[in-house]
Order: structure tokens, then sequence, then C-alpha cells
């Protein structure tokens, strides 16, 4: 492998050092694609890419097919445009979660490209490594969520995270998904609940799905050993593999701004990782 890699910790995370993201050749993207499936989460430096660049990058990856988010919409719908001032009442991505995992195909890479960042310092991103969530699991609990599946709703950040009602009349994507999951390309088995889009475990009471529920979600929120914390640059490019690992974007700048890109790509029916 031809990239000079700064691991963040042991467990995920590096950063891509001297690395030109606009003038890479595909023997080097392949050397990325590789060492986003070992690592989880990349961060490239000091970047400069057009909109055009960022979804030519986001095309090497999974299908090549780009995510269009319900929020991004006007000209650009496959780059959600995402900025948080003294006027927001959220900020998206504001706890554990991977990006929409209600639907049946979910996003298998997102690329975010920092524009601006808080004058004070703050923004971080926190990653989580599902590999590693799935693994510190006692074998008990392991045996017990090895069959079941959980529903994953797109409504359900809007009632929740945000405390925003859904617009009226508007329809979001949920589907169920096996609670444990194998990876596509390294066949590691992966967590696969999130606190963003998780409503319920299915075919269980709703008292003990509850539980089994929420003692994943903590586990994922209060195990700083599968974590890593990227700090954030103008021109910084983070790509994270979004099956393999969750994130959170802490909310710790208010009043001040912060403003980025992300371009994200489609990935394969969750029928065929396990």
């Amino acid at each position: 492998m031809s990239l000079i890699l700064k691991n963040l910790n042991p467990v995920i995370g590096s950063e891509v050092v001297d690395f030109n993201l606009a003038t890479a050749s595909d023997e080097q993207m392949a050397d990325v694609k590789a060492a986003l499936d070992e690592r989880g989460v990349l961060v490239f430096r000091n970047q400069q890419l057009t909109q055009d660049q960022h979804r030519a990058l986001g095309r090497v990856f999974g299908a090549g097919k780009l995510h269009q988010h319900a929020l991004a919409g006007g000209e650009t719908p496959d780059i959600l445009k995402l900025k948080t001032d003294e006027n927001s009442k959220f900020v998206a991505g504001d706890g554990w979660h991977a990006d929409v995992t209600c639907d049946k195909n979910p996003i298998a890479c997102s690329m975010l490209y920092m524009k601006q960042v808080p004058a004070s310092g703050g923004g971080d991103t926190l990653f989580a490594n599902m590999n590693r969530a799935y693994e510190t699991l006692s074998q008990p609990i392991k045996e017990l969520i090895k069959n079941l599946s959980a529903f994953h709703d797109g409504a359900y950040p809007w009632k929740t995270v945000y405390g925003i009602p859904p617009e009226p009349g508007k329809t979001y994507p949920s589907c169920s998904h096996p609670v444990v999951i194998k990876h596509p390309d390294t066949g590691k088995p992966l967590l696969f609940v999130n606190s963003g889009f998780t409503t319920h475990i299915e075919g269980l009471p709703p008292a003990e799905g509850k539980y089994i529920l929420d003692l994943l979600l903590n586990h994922v929120a209060a195990t700083p050993l599968i974590q890593c914390r990227v700090q954030w640059g103008v021109n910084t490019l983070v790509m994270w593999d979004n099956v393999q690992t969750q994130h959170h974007a802490v909310w710790d700048y208010y009043p001040e701004a912060r403003s980025a890109e992300r371009v994200s790509v489609v990935g394969t029916d969750l029928e065929s990782y396990f």
C-alpha cells in the first residue's frame, strides 16, 4: 500500500498523510478503499475539491451511485449542504447514528468536506467501530441477538432528535434489518442498530425489546475504547464506512457557525451482508 497512515488510535480511524484526492490515480484510490475497509474512517487534510471532483470521488466507492438525501434538494441533490449557526434549532447528526439506515440499501460510504469551522473551536465528530462494538459484547448477549431484526424509520429523527414533527403528508423510508450483519468486503460481524433510526426490536414484547435495544445503544455510546474523535479544519475531508461505523457530530460551538458538504454512496441490499 502506497498510503502513509497516521492512526488516530489502534481501533478506528487514520489520517492519510500528504495525499491529494483531486489528482489520485486509480491505483492510489484502490489503496484508499482498502484502508477504509481496514480503518473505517479516513481523514484527508488540505484538500482542494470542486463539487464535481467531490462527486467523482464518491463514485469510486460502493456501486458508484450517489445518494440523494431528502434534505438536499435544489440543483445539487447529490450534495447535502450542512450549515449550523446562531439561528439553528438543531444540528444534523447530533447523536450516535449511521446515515439513513432506514433505506433498504443504506449508504455504504459518506464523504464530508468541511468549508467552515467554529472560530473558537469545537464541532468535532466522534466515530465508533461497530465490529468492536459487537466483539466487546458478552457471549450470552451475542447469542441473544444473533437472529433478531430491528426496525429503522426515516421519520424517527424528526420526532426524537430534532423535536420537530415530520412535514405533513411527507413520507419517509423505513425498513427492517438484522441486528447483526456481516461487512460485505471484510466479512466481519457488525452491530447494526443506532439511536438515530432504530425504533424497536421486532418479534419481542415491547418491554423486552426496549431493554435489549437500550443496552446495545448505550454500549455504543458508553464504550470509549471503540471510538475515535476527529478534529476538523477548513478543507478537511473525512470519509467513513457507513456500514461498519457510527458517528456523532458534537454541537458544542453555539452560537458560532460550521458548514460542510457531504457526498454519499448508495450501498447494496443488506440481504447480501449476512
